[in-house]
C-alpha cells in the first residue's frame, strides 16, 4: 500500500479515535461540538457568508449534517498529511508518539483561529460562556486526534 493511502487511513483512524473520544464525553453529559454547524457554516459559502453572529441561529441548510461529517473526516485526513510530510514517510513505517502528539496540539489552531471566530463564538472561544472550559476541552480532544494519529499508523503498520 503506497503512503498516500496509509496515510488517508491514519487520517480517518485518527479521526475516528476522536469520534470515540467524544462519545465518552457524550455518556457523561459533556457536550461537544455538533458538526451540523460545521456543515451550515459550509454551506453558506456560496453565498458569500464566512463568518456569523452566531451559527446556531443562522438558518439551517439541507444535508448540514452530511456536510458538516463529511468536512470534518476530510479535514482530519488533511491534519494526517501534515503528520507525514512533516515527519516523511518514514515516519508511516516506524511511527512515535512525540510527533503525532505534536501535530494533534497544533491543530487546534484551526479551530481557535478560523472556525470559532466565523462561528461567532470570538477567538478561541473568547466569546462563549466559559471559555477556558471550552479551550480545555478543545486541548483534550485534539491531544486525542494525536494519540489517534500514532494509534492508527502503529494498527496499519501491524495489518500490512
Amino acid at each position: 500500500m503506497n503512503a498516500i493511502a496509509q496515510t488517508i487511513l491514519i487520517g480517518i483512524g485518527a479521526t475516528l479515535t476522536m469520534d470515540l473520544y467524544s462519545l465518552v464525553l457524550k455518556a457523561f453529559g459533556i457536550k461537544t461540538l455538533n458538526y451540523r454547524y460545521v456543515g451550515r457554516w459550509i454551506g453558506h459559502f456560496p453565498k458569500g457568508n464566512f463568518f456569523h453572529t452566531k451559527i446556531i441561529d443562522t438558518p439551517a441548510i439541507v444535508g448540514e449534517q452530511i456536510i458538516g461529517w463529511a468536512a470534518h473526516y476530510l479535514i482530519g485526513i488533511t491534519f494526517a498529511f501534515l503528520l507525514v510530510t512533516t515527519n516523511g514517510k518514514k515516519w508511516i513505517e516506524t511511527p512515535t508518539l512525540f510527533p503525532a502528539l505534536v501535530i494533534g496540539i497544533i491543530t487546534i489552531i484551526a479551530p481557535f483561529c478560523i472556525m470559532q471566530p466565523a462561528f461567532g463564538f470570538g477567538i478561541a472561544g473568547s466569546n462563549l460562556p466559559d471559555p477556558n472550559t471550552a479551550r480545555l476541552m478543545s486541548f483534550l480532544t485534539h491531544s486525542i486526534y494525536g494519540i489517534g494519529l500514532f494509534l492508527s499508523a502503529l494498527i496499519l503498520k501491524r495489518i500490512l
